[in-house]
């Protein structure tokens, strides 16, 4: 099964409100369809091109997506179907292929727009119509205020932005605007029948309007009747009641949620501050521990200094005694030299030596 991320639409995977609004953009066009060679440019899981194959001659439906063409593949078959990977920007046909060309809530996903128009004209006949289609930015940016940003699409167009980007391209434009609004439906119990619509007047305003759809061409007629969708499901209170307990349980489970975060981060709390308090004691023992080893270096620094003075004083005492000693030993050396001098006038005065010069 194809993944639903909020951006293909899969039935059976999408509330009911989803899937018309996208199948009404079908319903519209379908009426362009009958008996004509039809594209529908950006598929996605192919519910749409199936629609249209119901009465056109027939469909290629393209989608760069690997996914959503084999989803689309094992899903709709139709003798005038097919399904082909491609992208929209080379569109695997000659030029002026196709009379009808759709493309549903893709423009907005793409970075070369304005490419992905003229390749649109390139392989549409002449007097082909190209339905597309975008959300309103202003009304889409206030629906999801709360979760932001689609990430998916590269630009959303205000009705002015869409305007240009589609007359740039093509010389006809006709606007139409899509909206959900509520309805009371009278339909036969029993069988199929015919019913008419009754649509109270009022003015369409662009800035209000939910979505963008626009028929263009380069010679053909663009001015098709408007159109009221009435889906399948169409007791929309029931639809409506059922996707409110769809959101009630969502909402449950939302609260549960937060309930167990809102106690796992008491357990976190809990925790983090028994560490911060191993922390701070630790801190306390080891500010302790500093406190004492500065006392003790201090004591280390006083008794290095009363050293280094005793150290001084010897050294002082060494100097002083060597220079007593050098005195001594040169006082001895000068009181040797006065005895040796001595004893010699003594001996000759004695007559025990010779006196210099003479021979005995």
């Amino acid at each position: 099964m194809a993944e639903f991320t909020g951006e293909r639409v899969i039935p059976g995977e999408v509330d009911a409100d989803l899937l018309n609004e996208h199948m009404a953009r079908y319903a519209f066009a379908a009426r362009l369809a009958k008996g004509r060679r039809v594209l529908d440019a950006g598929c996605g899981s192919g519910y749409g091109a199936a629609e249209l194959a119901r009465s056109a001659e027939e469909v290629l439906a393209i989608d760069i997506a690997q996914d959503a063409i084999g989803y689309a593949r094992e899903h709709y078959h139709a003798p005038n179907l097919r399904f082909e990977r491609a992208s929209c920007l080379e569109i695997p046909a000659p030029a002026g292929s196709f009379q009808l060309v759709v493309a549903f809530e893709l423009i907005e996903h793409l970075e070369q727009r304005r490419a992905f128009l003229q390749e649109v004209r390139r392989v549409l006949a002449p007097g082909g119509q190209f339905v597309v289609s975008t959300p309103n930015t202003v009304y889409y940016a206030e629906a999801r205020a709360e979760r932001g940003p689609n990430p998916f699409h590269v630009h959303e167009f205000t009705y002015g932005e869409f305007q240009s980007e589609l007359e740039a391209v093509f010389s006809k434009v006709t606007f139409y605007l899509e909206n959900h609004t509520d309805a009371v439906v009278f339909a036969p119990a029993e069988g199929r029948g015919c019913a008419d619509a009754w649509v109270e007047e009022g003015g369409a305003n662009p800035e209000e309007a939910h979505f963008f759809v626009a028929v263009c061409s380069v010679t053909g007629d663009t001015a098709v009747a408007g159109l009221t969708y009435v889906p399948r499901a169409a007791n929309m209170l029931r639809e409506r009641e059922r996707h409110i307990e769809i959101l009630e349980t969502r909402l449950e489970e939302r609260i549960q949620r937060v309930v167990e975060l809102q106690e796992e981060l008491i357990r976190e709390q809990t925790t983090a501050r028994a560490r911060i308090d191993q922390l701070e004691a630790e801190l306390r023992d080891a500010t302790a521990a500093a406190t004492r080893l500065a006392g003790e270096l201090e004591d280390k620094c006083r008794e290095l200094a009363r050293c280094v003075e005793y150290l001084h004083a010897a050294e002082s005492t060494v100097e002083e005694r060597t220079a007593w000693a050098k005195r001594n030993q040169a006082e001895a050396e000068e009181l040797h030299r006065q005895l040796h001098t001595f004893w010699v006038r003594l001996g000759f005065k004695l007559r025990m030596l010779p006196r210099p010069g003479t021979v005995k």
